[in-house]
């Protein structure tokens, strides 16, 4: 799996079916990947959480009772949260900017649209491991930077007055409130 060690990787597969479960589960051990714990929905993801320390965890949009995107918040700002610096890889059916736009702003790491390939699913697996994006705490948001390019700023950069940058060690040393 290129640079990554796939035989030392735990990974959460959060999804409502069976068979795209189980689709995802066998990409994963063809990388190498096979500690692979699987959830129905995202709060039984985050029971399990409390108790299995994955490396990412790769979510569907759409379950019940508790969706992907209110995973990603439960997560990323819960008082009870496992792990908020715990990399998320949306895979969804549903793909149109507006709910791109707002997985990223619930702190979703990296998305990808269904059907998947093996090759585009790597390609996510390598960005939130090898290439992690830094964690932005603001009044309003908490999750990976959202500005995937470094361009010229314009204007008033509210990251630089009102947002903290956490390295997300999870050692605990990044205060959240």
């Amino acid at each position: 799996m290129n640079a990554l060690d796939g035989g030392k990787l735990k990974v959460l597969v959060i999804e409502d079916n069976q068979h795209f479960r189980l689709l995802i589960r066998t990409v994963l051990q063809t990388l190498g990947i096979d500690d692979v714990l699987e959830a129905k929905d995202g709060g039984d993801a985050l029971r399990q959480l409390q108790h299995y320390r994955a490396d990412f965890v790769i979510v569907d949009w759409k379950m019940e009772p508790m969706d992907g995107i209110g995973f990603a918040h439960k997560l990323r700002r819960g008082a009870d949260s496992p792990n908020p610096f715990l990399p998320i890889i949306m895979v969804t059916g549903y793909s149109e900017a507006a709910l791109v736009a707002e997985a990223r702003d619930a702190g979703v790491n990296e998305f990808l649209a269904k059907p998947i390939s093996a090759k585009s699913l790597v390609g996510r697996i390598t960005s939130v491991i090898s290439a992690p994006r830094q964690f932005i705490h603001c009044e309003d948001y908490f999750g990976p930077d959202r500005r995937r390019r470094r361009l010229p700023f314009v204007g008033l950069d509210r990251r630089q007055t009102a947002c903290d940058y956490l390295d997300g060690d999870d050692s605990g040393d990044d205060e959240l409130s």
